[in-house]
């Protein structure tokens, strides 16, 4: 039978009611000749509210013990899951991460998987059940419990479809799919039917929350087909597989909004030799992910220096590019927040000229300014100011046609 590994995220999960209909749409799957592997997220906020509980007991919570404490919630939902299959005549079994032999690196709060076994999944499928696996952990190759990090849910489903040979890698959430656009910010955003993987990529790196950017990265490398849904309508979604060479590609996908970073700069740098790689290499040192950089063009033998990182990183940034001010003979360092990055992800624009020159006149015609400005073959991202960022989206939106 065809294999389907179907991912249900907190919110699929996150209630009784909700849990009973994820059961019942497991067992309508299994029902219709299909061989199934769910995997589960915690129920609703729990993660969050163990994050919080940790914080109340403890002020070192050692990452071993973190890790113990934040999959219980999806030990929790997988086996609540079951029981609900189990009401229905579907015979299924909960899996921990280290009982479906998920291998991972010894980092504990972001492991990276290594290894898929899966044979106590496959001896499960072959007596007819349906594995309910707890999604983000896995066992370390020190035998410790490991949490993959936030989102790791989509990762798991994903690398369990690479590794058990699944036809489909379904990930459930609270949206019926990729959009165009935010739809609380354009309610002319249609739901995108297809999505390559390269642009899926770039949507994530540049502020769409789903699906998880590593699960998509894992995908694209396995090539594992993902279908994006929602399990409140269970409706087709969006499919993000390998781009169809034999397709022209629509001009512009989706036009995205992030307000999650800010900006740095770094002001009456020498400009000369290693000036970059000192600073950089500093904020790396530091764990400080730098985003977008630009350098302006050099007056009086002095320069400044921009880039972006999150907003979380704002002040561990400033405390490190002070510390090296003296250092590369810079003049001082200062922050901005008020900012948000706007972005154009196409595939067909690496064959349409124009793109960019119409994205700048349309935020010029709006009265948008533009701070800095990066690209890839498929993406235009500009900075502009954070009040500013849904009229932008808006008027791109409206100008690409996006909504047709």
């Amino acid at each position: 039978m065809p294999l389907v590994v179907q991912k249900f995220g907190g919110t699929s999960v996150a209630d009784p009611d909700r849990i009973r209909a994820v059961a019942d749409h497991i067992a309508r799957t299994r029902k219709h000749g299909n061989d199934v592997i769910a995997v589960v997220s915690a129920m609703g906020k729990e993660t969050d509210e163990l994050l919080h509980l940790a914080a109340q007991v403890s002020k070192t919570r050692p990452g071993r013990e973190m890790d113990m404490l934040i999959t219980a919630g999806e030990r929790k939902a997988t086996a609540l899951v079951v029981m609900a299959l189990h009401d229905l005549g579907i015979d299924a079994a909960s899996f921990t991460g280290s009982q479906a032999e998920i291998i991972t690196t010894n980092e504990h709060r972001n492991a990276k998987i290594l290894e898929v076994r899966g044979n106590r999944l496959r001896q499960a499928l072959e007596k007819g059940q349906v594995p309910v696996v707890g999604g983000a952990q896995g066992v370390s190759t020190d035998h410790d419990v490991t949490f993959l990090g936030r989102g790791g849910s989509d990762t798991t489903a994903v690398a369990l479809a690479h590794a058990l040979g699944a036809d489909a890698c379904e990930l459930y959430t609270d949206v019926s799919g990729v959009f165009t656009a935010d739809p609380r910010i354009v309610p002319s955003a249609r739901r995108i039917n297809k999505l390559s993987f390269d642009e899926m990529l770039e949507m994530c790196a540049v502020g769409c929350p789903k699906p998880e950017m590593r699960s998509v990265e894992f995908a694209r490398n396995f090539k594992v087909p993902l279908h994006v849904r929602s399990s409140f309508t269970w409706e087709p979604g969006t499919w993000i597989e390998e781009e169809d060479p034999t397709m022209e590609q629509p001009i512009i996908s989706g036009v995205v909004a992030d307000a999650s970073e800010a900006k740095v700069t770094v002001t009456g740098v020498p400009d000369k030799p290693g000036i970059a790689a000192r600073l950089f290499r500093a904020l790396a040192d530091h764990d400080v992910n730098v985003d977008m950089i630009v350098q302006n063009v050099s007056t009086q033998g002095h320069t400044d220096i921009s880039f972006t990182v999150p907003k979380d990183d704002v002040e561990k940034s400033l405390e490190v590019a002070r510390a090296h001010v003296d250092d590369i003979g810079a003049e001082g360092v200062q922050a901005d927040e008020d900012i948000a990055r706007v972005s154009l992800v196409g595939a067909g624009m690496k064959t349409h000229p124009g793109v960019a020159a119409t994205m700048f006149e349309v935020l010029a015609d709006s009265g948008v300014n533009i701070d800095m400005i990066s690209t890839s073959p498929i993406r235009i991202s500009c900075v502009v100011r954070e009040q500013q960022a849904e009229h932008a989206v808006q008027a791109l939106h409206t100008a690409f046609g996006l909504e047709n």
